[in-house]
């Protein structure tokens, strides 16, 4: 485990704690053993990172808001950023699968590298305390704090996407909780936007409010929508000059 820990940036005092976060739950289901997969980590761990988080926010962004500051959080401890950053790691390679995860790709599965990633950030707290967990979250989060910081701050997806839309003077987007994914203890929610009944954005968080904004995010970066837009206003200009 020596090159993870490198990666990371932190050396276990205990490397028992690493092996357990690294284990999915599809062993323990295998081998019929109680907590010995890395749910309870992941469990403690999603709150370690947010904690961390919110205090790099807090520090980065001196002039933003609580709900800039929820929404940056949101973004970044999202199932896609957080399994984006378990790739960018590696993280995929050390992970200690049952043979049928292995088989349906969970080597690579999102929903499971996100949920790894958190596992180790709750064995880092438990071996070394906070005191390790932050500076392990300021290391691997560096790159998409430094897009946050590139990109406008003031940024309210949901709304941005509202004024969008009441700018052509039609219905509103409609967000739809489609979905719910892990334990009870550490539930991803799913969403959905649409618009005219065009599926234009998803988005996964631990908060349903947080799906809704990863959401709408999804729905501005997509193309259709500004050919949506176009021809929604193009229509109403043409029924406008019929008037």
């Amino acid at each position: 485990m020596e090159p993870l820990e490198h990666v990371i940036g932190h050396t276990f005092r205990d490397p028992a704690l690493l092996q357990l976060a690294l284990t999915h739950g599809s062993v323990a289901y295998e081998n019929q053993r109680a907590h010995s997969d890395n749910q309870r980590l992941e469990f403690l761990g999603d709150a370690v990172l947010q904690l961390a988080l919110s205090h790099l926010l807090y520090s980065r962004l001196p002039q933003a808001d609580e709900g800039v500051l929820t929404q940056a959080r949101a973004q970044l401890v999202s199932t896609k950023a957080l399994a984006r950053i378990a790739r960018r790691i590696g993280l995929g390679a050390y992970l200690h699968l049952g043979r049928g995860e292995e088989a349906n790709g969970g080597r690579d599965r999102e929903s499971t590298l996100a949920d790894a990633l958190e596992a180790v950030a709750g064995a880092i707290h438990l071996d070394s305390g906070t005191a390790a967990a932050h500076p392990f979250a300021e290391r691997l989060f560096a790159e998409d704090l430094e897009a946050l910081n590139r990109g406008p701050l003031d940024a309210n997806p949901k709304g941005q996407l509202q004024e969008l839309i009441q700018a052509v003077g039609v219905e509103p987007p409609l967000y739809e909780i489609v979905g719910a994914e892990g334990p009870d203890h550490a539930k991803n929610f799913v969403a959905t936007v649409s618009w005219q009944g065009t599926q234009l954005g998803r988005g996964t968080g631990r908060s349903k409010k947080d799906a809704e904004v990863v959401a709408a995010q999804a729905a501005l970066d997509n193309p259709a929508l500004r050919e949506l837009l176009r021809t929604t206003r193009a229509q109403l200009d043409q029924q406008n000059r019929k008037v």
